[in-house]
């Protein structure tokens, strides 16, 4: 489980793809990590299967390169990371699971004064999961649903924020890791599955 606030940006030492699923390497700031850790990465729950040195492995699954923006990672690239939270530690942003619902594709990213203005777009039929003022996870950051309308959400991002994660980095056209408010999907579920 995770909160959506970014800890630190790693770098992509490595991506390798195989017939069922993949390896990626990353460097990252964490002194220490254990194997079998869960690390968020872009918002992917992964698990640690090698840490030395401040490089780490994970083992990318085929559902994992198919649903997640991790399978189009190159060598430089900078990712989000987040380790799993301890109980006790305050829950500053949203629950997340690390579980990507969607990607989705980066529209508009403006910076308004100081902040930065980004539109992302979804599936049409995931707009009932949408509400204005509600959170979403964008690559593993919790962020407040600014606006939406049939196929897009906006979301304000303050200066900490967009300096601190790798939205500074992203360009229009790429590809952002979606997870859904939790608490938002298991009400859709209940609706649908009460009044079917």
């Amino acid at each position: 489980m995770f909160t959506g606030l970014v800890e630190a940006l790693g770098k992509v030492l490595s991506l390798k793809r195989g017939s069922a699923g993949g390896k990626l390497e990353l460097e990252l700031p964490f002194k220490e990590l254990k194997v079998g850790e869960s690390v968020a990465v872009n918002g992917v729950c992964l698990t640690v299967t090698a840490f030395k040195e401040k490089r780490a492995s994970f083992d990318l699954s085929f559902e994992t390169l198919k649903t997640t923006n991790l399978g189009l990672l190159k060598p430089g690239d900078r990712v989000n990371l987040e380790r799993a939270l301890k109980l006790g530690d305050r829950l500053g942003g949203h629950i997340l699971l690390g579980h990507v619902d969607f990607t989705g594709r980066l529209l508009k990213k403006q910076k308004v004064g100081e902040h930065w203005l980004i539109e992302v777009s979804f599936p049409p039929e995931k707009r009932v999961y949408f509400v204005e003022k509600g959170s979403v996870g964008v690559d593993g950051i919790s962020l407040t649903v600014r606006s939406v309308a049939s196929n897009r959400f906006s979301v304000a991002v303050i200066p900490h924020t967009y300096e601190q994660t790798n939205l500074r980095y992203r360009k229009v056209g790429e590809l952002l890791n979606v997870e859904l408010d939790l608490f938002g999907k298991y009400a859709v579920n209940y609706l649908k599955e009460r009044y079917r």
